[in-house]
Formats: structure tokens, C-alpha cells, sequence
């Protein structure tokens, strides 16, 4: 294969970005973007590096050049797009999460299984230059045996409500994350979750049953333990930091702010506030995740992030909301078949 041929569903927020990335690859051809408001995207278009622009995501799939899809529409279709990829025998790249129901992921990695394509979903947080090196130090023991680790993940304010209403909750949609963290850092699946949450932020994401503010405690399978805290609002910016304490030492990743200075003066000692948001945060990481995928294709090599990743991290958020429904530590089942 000497290019990867490339079809995106979705062209919101997260689909222009991956749109963005992919027209700069040189091992990628971008050929067509299946967009529901492709008629409102007309200027854009021109601009996108983009050859063709649809209404209609099956003619992704019946475009015999397209090799590979990217799907960057909403969750509540995922598991359907992944199946159709996979009966048309192309890779894909999947936004989080895979979908909000066990069976129907399990549908889905079943056939991608059976079709023998690639699969990556998109948990783009484990190509961060600093969180990349906080795994290998960990896993090369430089901290010992872990004992716990520490999330900070905060939003600097809370999304619209219309997207609060289809996200799947706060777990599922921005925790989901740090599930993913937490299993590529800690090097051990997940046991138990007991999660307790609160809409703290505005009280209308409460009355539409979902919460803006979590603590949430794991329990992982070689004994160490977990804290992850989460909020939709920080109003000093993103608030993304993470630490890992052993038996031999810690290692703490502290936020990205635009310079590292400190300015110390008579009154105070100012820094820089953190970067403003995960598109911010989070850019380089975006970019290294795509490029990944697209080398595993024309390589042959498994992908970074496997569709294991994108089923226990979803059954990890699956426990925190019954947790915090039931307020009981809840199982996660490890079981894929």
C-alpha cells in the first residue's frame, strides 16, 4: 500500500481537526468527508484539502480508492460505522467512545476481528510527549511498585447544554479519558470504581440527570489504588495533571502553559495559566496519534490504541455511573471472549 487512502465522517469540532492533521501527512490522501450539513460547509470545503464533500456516508464505503475511515461522528453511531466498515473491509480510526452499550461494542470488535482491518480508537492522551514518558518510567520500574495514582482532569467551562443532552454523561464523555490513563499508566486493569458525583457547576446539567463534578476511586488488579477528580468548570483554564507515587519515588506531569516563566515582583509571583483547552493541550498529541495510525496501516503493525482499550475503559465509565446511581464500589468485568 502506498498511500493511505482516507473517507472522515463528521466534519464538527473533532472531525475538521483530524481533517486538519490528515491533509499535512504525506502518506495520506484525503478524499472524501461525509458531513449531514455539508451544505453549510461550502466555504470551508474549498479550503479543506478535501477532494470530494458528501451528504451520504455510504458513499465513503462504496468508494473503492477509500481504504480507511475515520469516524468522528456522534457517539450513538459508532458501532453501527464501525460494523459497516468492517463488512467493507477498511481500516478504521474511531472516535471515543466505541458506544454507549457493552453488547453493541462487542458486536462491533467482533466483526472488525473477523475482517482482519485495523482499529484505533481515539484516546489520543497516550501520545503526549510527557505522559508517554511518565508510562515508560513507570513501567521500567523508576518508581518502584505503584501505590497510587492522581488525575486532575477540569474543563475550563462547561459545554452547551444540547451537548450535555447527547454525550452520554460526564464518565462516559470527559472521564472516559482518565479510565484510559489510568490502564496505560498504572500498567493493570481496573477491579472496582466508586464514583460520586454532583452538578456543582449548574444546577440545569443536574436537572438533565447528569453531573458536573466527580471523585472517583479505583482499585487496580496489582493493588494500587487510584483518585481522579473532575470538573466542567476551572476557571483559571484546562487543568490536566497527573502523578504517580511508589515504594521508590513519585513522578508528577504538571500543566502545559505557554512559557514556563515566573515573574516575581513586589506584590506577587505570576506564571502563566494553563493552555486554554484540549485543542490547545492537546495539539501535538492529536497529530502524533494520526500519524501512528496511519504507519501501523502502511506498516503492518498493530495500533497503538486496540479496540480492548476503547471496551474497558467504556465498562470503567459504565461502573462509575452505577456507582454514583447506587453510591456501592461497583465490579468491572474484564471478560471480552
Amino acid at each position: 500500500m502506498e498511500k493511505v487512502v482516507a473517507g472522515v465522517i463528521g466534519a464538527g469540532r473533532i472531525g475538521k481537526l483530524h481533517i486538519n492533521n490528515l491533509k499535512t501527512n504525506q502518506n495520506v490522501r484525503l478524499k472524501m468527508v461525509s458531513e449531514l450539513f455539508a451544505d453549510d460547509l461550502q466555504e470551508w470545503f474549498k479550503d479543506s484539502g478535501v477532494e470530494e464533500i458528501t451528504k451520504d456516508y455510504q458513499d465513503i464505503f462504496e468508494d473503492e480508492d477509500i481504504n480507511t475511515v475515520f469516524i468522528c461522528s456522534p457517539t450513538s453511531t459508532h458501532a453501527d460505522l464501525i460494523k459497516l466498515a468492517a463488512s467493507y473491509k477498511k481500516h478504521v480510526f474511531c472516535e471515543k467512545p466505541i458506544s454507549f452499550n457493552d453488547e453493541e461494542t462487542l458486536e462491533a470488535y467482533e466483526q472488525i476481528k473477523e475482517a482482519g482491518v485495523k482499529f484505533q480508537v481515539g484516546f489520543n492522551r497516550r501520545f503526549d510527549k510527557n505522559f508517554q514518558e511518565m508510562q515508560s518510567r513507570v513501567e521500567n520500574r523508576k518508581v518502584g511498585d505503584v501505590h497510587v495514582l492522581k488525575i486532575t482532569s477540569r474543563d475550563p467551562k462547561p459545554p452547551h447544554l444540547d451537548y450535555i443532552e447527547t454525550s452520554g454523561g460526564l464518565f462516559m464523555d470527559m472521564s472516559i479519558h482518565d479510565f484510559d490513563m489510568a490502564r496505560y499508566l498504572v500498567g493493570s486493569e481496573v477491579v472496582e470504581v466508586y464514583a460520586k458525583g454532583a452538578a456543582i457547576v449548574n444546577p440545569e446539567i443536574g436537572e438533565m440527570e447528569d453531573i458536573d463534578t466527580a471523585v472517583i476511586t479505583l482499585t487496580f488488579d496489582n493493588g494500587a489504588l487510584g483518585v481522579i477528580d473532575n470538573s466542567r468548570e476551572a476557571v483559571y483554564g484546562y487543568d490536566q495533571r497527573i502523578e504517580v507515587f511508589g515504594n521508590g519515588g513519585a513522578i508528577v506531569a504538571d500543566n502545559e502553559t505557554a512559557t514556563n516563566l515566573k515573574y516575581y515582583h513586589s506584590n506577587t509571583v505570576e506564571i502563566d495559566q494553563p493552555l486554554h483547552f484540549f485543542l490547545e493541550r492537546y495539539n501535538e498529541s492529536f497529530i502524533r496519534e494520526t500519524q501512528e495510525f496511519v504507519d501501523s496501516i502502511l506498516n503492518d503493525t498493530e495500533t497503538k490504541v486496540v479496540f480492548k482499550d476503547g471496551i474497558m475503559a467504556q465498562r470503567i465509565a459504565m461502573a462509575a455511573k452505577q456507582s454514583n446511581d447506587s453510591g456501592k464500589p461497583v465490579k468491572v468485568n474484564h471478560e471480552i471472549g
